[in-house]
């Protein structure tokens, strides 16, 4: 069991009608995309051809940093605001699928690029799988 399922477990708030693996998923999906967008756009800017690549390194920092974000909102439950949340994860999801397609413009080139575009994807699913439980 993940510690991030650990600790959920070990909330002392009822967390409502959350599914928690799914939750859990997507706070581990967060993380590891928030990871790789850090590690993508590093790599991006150690590239020779880094001039065409700003936008991927933009794309990449603002996913990562969604990303981080979301995990964050989303590991929080004392005074939990559904709506907010749910607003969160869905602008995770778009920033996910935003990067991926960047990262995907790159990807023959740059096999960070495709890690990183398959990452994102698998972000913006946990995201779209989490906002579908809790309507």
């Amino acid at each position: 069991m993940s510690a991030t399922a650990r600790m959920l477990e070990t909330h002392p708030q009822d967390l409502g009608g959350v599914d928690q693996g799914k939750l859990v998923a997507c706070i581990q999906s967060c993380i590891e995309c928030a990871q790789a967008c850090t590690a993508c756009a590093d790599a991006c800017l150690s590239e020779e051809s880094v001039a065409h690549l700003t936008k991927c390194v933009r794309t990449n920092a603002d996913c990562a940093d969604v990303c981080a974000a979301t995990a964050r909102v989303l590991s929080r439950h004392t005074g939990y605001d559904a709506n907010l949340t749910a607003e969160m994860v869905r602008l995770c999801a778009t920033a996910c699928r935003a990067c991926a397609d960047e990262c995907s413009g790159h990807a023959q080139h740059h096999e960070h690029c495709r890690i990183c575009a398959e990452v994102c994807r698998q972000c913006a699913r946990a995201c779209d799988e989490l906002v579908a439980s809790l309507d």
